[in-house]
């Protein structure tokens, strides 16, 4: 991603029925984690091998939605963001996925890479945690199990957890957003931790204000640019008073958990604009 981007993602297509997803007739157990590892790389390999098109997708990205066909619409429902920068790294240091840094270490201020607020949402402050850090605790509050909160709080601990940076918003449509950056030691690290966390069909842990959720296909046919892995979820009918989505990136040493709810339902296009962008930030 340059340094400086427009903060704009397509719209998914409408006219054009998509291809059928690769995916088991049955969600993998979650016991038999080398299973899941499997499948981690699989999906990794099959991002690395779409890199080709990755200049393409990531062109679209910058676009304006008028410049591209079939989008010039008055509005598709992305919001406006600000302009996105990187920080800057430490004198000498690489990026996470430069070929000599084989730990896939983010240098740069993990707070300096949460995706900022949209133009006119108001900021969630119980999320600023201390100093920019957010208390383990808070971050399990996300899901709804305590069960499964202590399984996972134990996991995070086994993983070497070093420290979250969260941030949180309401826009005007009402919808809730919630991004947490959990920083390990390595990639290898996150690659295991992912494994066992976003497992393909449905989440291993259930987020709060969701019966059951199921992966996200209309985002997992859109292009995606870049080397973070992807794996999103929808809250799936029937729901309650609100909809919840979801996903999980991997990008070196970080897993970022990003959450919106809405009630109602939860809009797909300021979804997907989310999570690509954040994405961005982590590459």
């Amino acid at each position: 991603m340059s340094e400086q981007q427009h903060a704009t993602v397509p719209a998914p297509p409408t006219d054009v029925p998509p291809p059928p997803v690769p995916l088991q007739a049955e969600p993998p157990a979650r016991k038999d984690r080398r299973v899941l590892r499997a499948a981690l790389r699989w999906t990794s390999a099959v991002v690395a091998f779409a890199a080709i098109g990755a200049g393409t997708a990531y062109g679209i990205t910058r676009m304006e939605r008028t410049d591209v066909p079939g989008l010039a619409t008055e509005s598709d429902g992305r919001w406006e963001y600000p302009t996105l920068t990187k920080p800057p790294l430490p004198s000498g240091s690489p990026q996470p996925f430069a070929e000599e840094n084989k730990a896939g270490t983010h240098y740069a201020d993990l707070r300096a890479l949460l995706l900022p607020a949209p133009e006119g949402a108001g900021e969630d402050k119980a999320l600023r945690g201390d100093d920019g850090w957010l208390a383990t605790k808070d971050f399990l509050a996300e899901y709804a199990d305590k069960l499964e909160r202590d399984m996972f709080r134990q996991e995070l601990v086994d993983h070497g957890l070093r420290h979250i940076a969260a941030r949180g918003w309401t826009t005007q449509d009402g919808t809730h957003t919630r991004i947490y950056l959990l920083q390990f030691d390595t990639a290898a690290v996150v690659d295991e931790l992912m494994a066992d966390v976003a497992v393909y069909g449905s989440p291993a842990y259930r987020v709060r204000g969701t019966e059951a959720s199921a992966q996200d296909e209309d985002f997992s046919e859109l292009p995606w640019p870049g080397e973070t892995l992807r794996v999103a979820y929808a809250e799936a009918k029937p729901y309650g008073a609100e909809q919840v989505r979801h996903a999980y990136l991997s990008a070196g040493d970080v897993i970022a958990l990003i959450v919106q709810s809405r009630k109602g339902s939860a809009r797909a296009v300021p979804f997907q604009q989310t999570v690509t962008l954040q994405s961005q930030l982590l590459g």
